[in-house]
């Protein structure tokens, strides 16, 4: 029997200081079946990250699978106006029930509970770290292929708790072309890193505008380095999305279903395949 180094991961002996790592997870609601759950973060605000949630959903949507966004962004959340909700969710003593946008996409936010969408929520940490998890626990999602769950920027409360109370299969990370994008996605990443979830890969929003006349890309903020950013943390490039009149225009009208473009349909594959892997 090996000597006791009270690291029981090199021990044998099955003593008092012997402790099974503390699980936080949640488990779902009985009459949810969730088969992955793919989490899109910023290490700023400001950069798309709902946008980009939005546009993996009716991506995924689109190709067949079972799709559905938890707004995450709880004291910020605008996934409800891109998709043109009003309504309120309803539900009843077995527990709350996600909204279906116009494709089928089943959405839930804080702002499907509200009165008014534009009643600010002044709760701290502990509180609105509760209602992620009753999102999970207490919402009947039935039956999703892909959830997608837009978290709040930076590396606090909400997404500590994105972390721990749900089974995240991978992260996405949207940022923007700056020179504090290596800081930026380097504090998402290792944040990822040290909760043992894996960084599917960077999405560069506003990366460039496109010519209408020759389709040149011009770089208006400057030559990216998001590809080097990459490079230095070992994760793949998934998207670059160029800034889009009519993108912007389809999100603040609530008909991000209805946009066109290929720019991520590249990510989507990546994320489709590594999701297939595990």
């Amino acid at each position: 029997m090996s000597e006791c180094t009270h690291d029981c991961s090199n021990c044998s002996a099955d003593c008092g200081e012997r402790k099974e790592k503390e699980s936080f997870l949640k488990k779902p609601h009985e009459l949810s079946r969730i088969k992955r759950v793919i989490g899109v973060m910023s290490g700023k605000g400001g950069v798309g990250k709902s946008m980009v949630t939005g546009m993996l959903a009716v991506i995924f949507n689109r190709r067949g699978y079972k799709t559905a966004i938890m707004d995450a962004d709880v004291t910020g959340p605008s996934i409800p106006r891109m998709f043109g909700i009003t309504e309120k969710a309803q539900g009843g003593e077995s527990g709350l029930l996600p909204v279906k946008s116009k494709t089928g996409i089943g959405i839930m936010s804080l702002n499907l509970l509200l009165e008014h969408e534009n009643d600010p929520v002044v709760w701290r940490g502990p509180v609105i770290g509760g209602v992620v998890q009753q999102f999970w626990t207490d919402v009947i999602w039935n039956d999703v292929d892909y959830m997608f769950v837009d978290m709040p920027p930076g590396t606090g409360d909400v997404p500590l708790t994105v972390f721990q109370s749900l089974p995240v299969d991978g992260v996405v990370v949207v940022a923007s072309p700056q020179e504090l994008v290596s800081m930026i996605v380097g504090k998402a990443v290792k944040m990822a890193n040290l909760m043992n979830v894996p960084v599917l890969g960077v999405v560069e929003n506003m990366s460039y505008v496109e010519c209408p006349k020759c389709g040149e890309k011009l770089y208006v903020f400057g030559e990216s380095t998001v590809k080097k950013v990459c490079e230095e943390f070992s994760v793949p490039l998934l998207a670059e999305i160029p800034v889009k009149r009519e993108l912007a225009a389809q999100s603040d009208r609530g008909l991000i279903e209805l946009f066109e473009g290929d720019f991520m349909e590249n990510a989507a594959t990546m994320i489709e395949t590594l999701m297939e892997k595990k």
